[in-house]
């Protein structure tokens, strides 16, 4: 391996790719499988990474293509459809933030994958719409469109208006939000 070598800067991108996978498939060693598939796929197809472009946007494309060609392969398995075995895992949070992130949690895995990928890249990310659409191979238009959507419905599963924010009360008081019946406590 040479000093230039594109191979050396795999490891920079792992939290990245990690916190992608997470998001996508909803279970962390589902992620850490695919992040493992990526890095092989990208090691061994090294010579096909340009020199000079964006190696994330390279690696998330892997690791995106992996994922979907995983799920089109499982298509009939499903381990848990209501969900019951992940809610008895799942600690009940101990405060507000957590709450917050477990209604989120609970809200985001609704929504489509086209619809998850989209807000994980071009928000939680930090893409451009434009590098968005070059990894997912679509109009720049569909990935604005599916991020509008994406969002809209987030804020509808999670009962907040337009420009609401998740937490109301976010100097730090201990305002509880009871998830299951919308009931708020003090």
């Amino acid at each position: 391996m040479s000093a230039s070598d594109p191979r050396e800067a795999l490891p920079e991108h792992l939290p990245a790719l990690r916190a992608f996978a997470i998001s996508l498939s909803g279970d962390v060693a589902t992620a850490d499988d695919l992040v493992q598939d990526t890095i092989v796929k990208a090691w061994t197809n090294i010579e096909k990474f340009q020199a000079g472009t964006n190696m994330r946007a390279w690696l998330f494309t892997i690791l995106r293509n992996t994922f979907f060609s995983d799920r089109r392969k499982r298509k009939r398995e499903v381990a848990d459809p209501d969900g019951i075995h992940a809610s008895r895992l799942a600690v009940k949070p101990a405060h507000d933030g957590r709450l917050a992130f477990n209604d989120f949690r609970a809200a985001f895995s609704q929504l489509s994958d086209e619809h998850r990928e989209v807000l994980i890249l071009a928000g939680a990310s930090g893409f451009s719409y434009e590098e968005v659409a070059s990894m997912t191979g679509v109009a720049v238009g569909t990935v604005k469109s599916r991020a509008n959507r994406a969002r809209a419905r987030l804020c509808d599963l999670l009962g907040l208006e337009a420009g609401e924010d998740p937490l109301p009360d976010a100097r730090g008081s201990h305002l509880s939000v009871l998830t299951a019946t919308k009931v708020k406590a003090v």
